[in-house]
């Protein structure tokens, strides 16, 4: 069975890939180079199939400062740990950060700050599990795909301008 995907053209940040496996959202990519190792991989076939027509409009209205959360079925694809550490990273509110250590602590685990960030780092579902909400410990903005602290800044900088909205 293939994949099927739709790109948002974000003014913020350039094209954004949403694949589907036709029950659930399953990745969202923001890098085009990590897409196409993606979609060299599977078979995958654009679609404009409703539930991604659904997540585009979510996405558009997340950047139009209209939505602090989504609201998709979603395919989480890691170990329970990580699926733990996906679900506490849903739970920062929109606009706010927390540290590596915040979520190891919340999810009962203080000492597994390194993992968190591994477990952050795997994230394949960005924007929508909004690893982009997590800062160092002395709120420096690290680790977001890598070195690309730029693509981070900017999504905190866009949930800031917008989350007086939603006060």
């Amino acid at each position: 069975m293939a994949i099927e995907y739709a790109v948002y053209r974000s003014e913020l940040l350039g094209d954004l890939y949403i694949a589907s496996d036709g029950e659930a959202i399953m990745k969202v990519e923001l890098f085009p180079e990590e897409w196409c190792a993606f979609a060299g991989g599977h078979p995958v076939v654009q679609s404009r199939s409703p539930l991604l027509e659904r997540a585009l409009r979510q996405l558009d209205e997340y950047f139009h400062g209209r939505r602090r959360t989504f609201d998709l079925p979603l395919k989480w694809k890691g170990t329970p740990f990580q699926e733990e550490v996906w679900a506490a990273l849903c739970r920062i509110p929109y606009g706010e950060t927390a540290t590596y250590a915040d979520i190891a602590a919340q999810i009962g685990r203080p000492k597994a700050v390194r993992a968190v960030g591994q477990a952050n780092r795997a994230n394949e579902l960005a924007i929508i599990v909004p690893c982009h909400r997590i800062v160092g410990k002395n709120g420096a903005l690290v680790g977001y795909a890598g070195s690309r602290t730029d693509v981070k800044a900017k999504l905190l900088e866009l949930e800031r301008r917008y989350q007086s909205r939603f006060s």
